[in-house]
């Protein structure tokens, strides 16, 4: 008997064309393998194997995976694989021209499937980066949409914590092993993931060292799991502009950040937005796009307040009206915030109690 955990780690050394026998395996078993396989030499053959690759499958010793299968088994750990031919396997991720054949995951694997949204920016970053990524990863966890970044140095250790501080869920790529947190600065961050249901996640074995050339393969992965990928600040050679270029390879939505034009690290940004990506100055230019994705979370959030049949913050409808009104006189008029202000228009838009019209937001006539 072979462990389903040992035979995709052997398959997975089989290197060129390893994806297409996942492919296959997956045909083969619609539902996922078993957690034990019996008749390994018939899957080998099934799935289209050479003689000698079947015997390169066979010939590692179980001691070169030993390691690997105690990091899975790990009591004070939820960790544990998930090939392509699982049916836990990222659906978006899964659509990309080159997926990983494996992920190597620590945490909520949930959480992999959850609506993502990438949040990306550089190392060096200024104090305007850093408020506004901070802001609008709450704003946008909030509002239920997963964050996902790199756990980088910099504005990507920035939109986590900002997701984290409003208990927002949050999904760490890494460009090294799960077992060997790149940077070692961010170990007590990737540690507070875990500890709030977040997930950490790579394509490299558990004890893999970071190099240089995983990073740009990590970014790819940032993006394929995502709906988006939002820029917040980057210069012209910011590693984060290749995570942008994935997603657009992949047919997803990027996002960015306007900054001051006298400031080198938003000239990135800039470029991007010349080359068509979406302009964004507040948290609903991206969560409207998305509202689909969002609504049956925002249901469930406020399924207390339908089944008592009460209007969702009535304060708020109070002063809307089938006039048009903005929402700088509602936060005034009520002495709230505009993001505070900003957060719960989107929840009432969603329920349907509102909708944006030109000059502000009105009542809803079809209530």
């Amino acid at each position: 008997m072979m462990s389903k955990y040992e035979f995709f780690l052997r398959i997975s050394m089989l290197g060129i064309g390893k994806i297409t026998f996942f492919k296959r395996i997956s045909q083969l078993f619609k539902k996922g393998l078993p957690e034990q396989l019996s008749d390994v030499p018939f899957i080998l053959t099934s799935i289209g194997l050479s003689n000698s690759q079947q015997s390169r499958f066979f010939e590692v010793s179980y001691l070169h995976f030993e390691p690997m299968l105690d990091w899975l088994n790990a009591a004070d750990q939820q960790n544990s694989i998930i090939a392509y031919c699982d049916v836990d396997y990222p659906l978006l991720l899964k659509q990309i021209s080159s997926p990983p054949s494996l992920l190597f995951v620590t945490g909520n694997q949930q959480l992999l499937h959850s609506p993502q949204i990438a949040m990306v920016g550089s190392r060096e970053f200024s104090e305007y980066g850093a408020q506004w990524g901070r802001y609008f990863a709450g704003e946008l966890a909030i509002n239920g949409l997963t964050i996902t970044s790199g756990l980088a140095l910099g504005l990507d250790a920035i939109c986590h914590r900002g997701a984290l501080e409003v208990s927002g869920n949050t999904i760490a790529v890494l460009g090294s092993g799960n077992a060997n947190i790149t940077p070692k600065a961010n170990l007590r961050l990737a540690n507070d993931i875990l500890a709030q249901n977040g997930v950490i996640v790579s394509e490299f074995s558990p004890f893999e060292a970071a190099r240089p050339e995983y990073f740009p393969r990590r970014n790819r992965i940032i993006s394929g799991l995502s709906l988006g990928t939002f820029v917040v600040e980057a210069s012209e050679k910011s590693g984060s502009l290749i995570t942008a270029r994935y997603a657009l390879e992949q047919n997803r939505d990027v996002f960015a950040l306007p900054g001051n034009i006298d400031n080198e690290n938003c000239n990135g940004t800039h470029s991007l937005i010349k080359q068509g990506a979406y302009l964004v100055t507040k948290p609903t230019d991206i969560l409207e796009h998305y509202c689909g994705y969002l609504s049956t979370v925002n249901m469930q959030q406020h399924e207390s307040s339908k089944q008592t049949n009460s209007i969702l913050y009535p304060e708020i409808f109070a002063v809307i009206h089938h006039q048009p009104i903005a929402i700088d006189l509602i936060a005034e008029q009520l002495n709230l915030t505009i993001p505070e202000v900003t957060s719960k228009l989107l929840d009432m838009e969603l329920e349907g109690l509102i909708k944006t019209s030109t000059g502000g937001y009105i009542r809803n006539r079809t209530l």
